[in-house]
């Protein structure tokens, strides 16, 4: 039995009727109550951490998670997720840049749930299976475009199977400068999809730029494999059914 199999029938009783895309849920509304909602909520930067608690209710952490934040910076989202995964859980803070790596080791000094750490760009060097969550808050962008899908592909090993990628992106056409400094909501999906994730949630971030998109991996579709069939019981002849 693969990995996967072992665990489709409950997952799949939770997902079966979810459309591959939802763009609404009961804490942000989509409907348009003021015309300029939206037109008032284009700000770049770090404007969905004002979102943070929403976020945080998206991601839907238990005791006990292992996360890894990728593009981890000053440690800020680390600090929120390593709270709610507990003592018994784990945040590995995945950066490339060994001076953040120092800098946030000396800030989770007495949280050890958090595990600053420098790793390559192409690899997060962490077991197969290991972690629940991916996380990647404005980080997408700084990604090689050229092996942005093989990247996506190697998060899909370091997850359970039924571990969740998400991301948090500057929506780049919403943008009026640094363009460079967000992804296409369109080119996120599609290359995701190309490196066997689908997603089942996204939606703009109130009071941002900024969206959120959340997948699963397609593998957790699959029809289950028939059952294999019983050969008879050793010195018992099947016989044949007559004419």
């Amino acid at each position: 039995m693969s990995r996967t199999t072992a665990i489709l029938p409950g997952f799949l009783l939770s997902v079966a009727f979810l459309p591959s895309l939802l763009w609404a849920d009961g804490a942000q509304s989509t409907r348009v109550t003021d015309p300029q909602q939206y037109a008032k909520a284009s700000s770049g930067g770090y404007a969905y951490r004002q979102q943070a608690d929403y976020i945080l209710t998206e991601l839907d952490l238990r005791p006990g998670d292992v996360v890894v934040d990728i593009g981890a910076g000053d440690g800020w989202w680390a600090e929120k997720m390593a709270a709610a995964v507990g003592p018994e859980g784990m945040v590995h803070a995945a950066e490339i840049d060994q001076r953040l790596v120092d800098r946030m080791k000396q800030r989770f000094a007495n949280l050890p749930q958090v595990k600053p750490y420098l790793c390559k760009p192409n690899s997060l060097e962490l077991p197969e299976d290991s972690c629940d969550l991916a996380f990647l808050s404005q980080t997408y962008h700084h990604l090689n475009k050229q092996t942005r899908i093989e990247y996506l592909r190697h998060l899909r090993k370091v997850l359970k199977p039924t571990g969740r990628l998400v991301v948090v992106e500057n929506y780049s056409e919403l943008l009026a400068s640094g363009k460079d400094h967000g992804t296409q909501l369109s080119t996120l999906l599609a290359e995701a999809e190309q490196a066997g994730w689908i997603a089942v949630r996204c939606q703009l971030i109130r009071d941002s730029s900024a969206y959120i998109a959340i997948f699963v991996q397609k593998d957790l579709f699959a029809k289950p494999a028939p059952a294999a069939k019983k050969p008879p019981p050793d010195g018992q002849k099947t016989e044949k059914p007559s004419n």
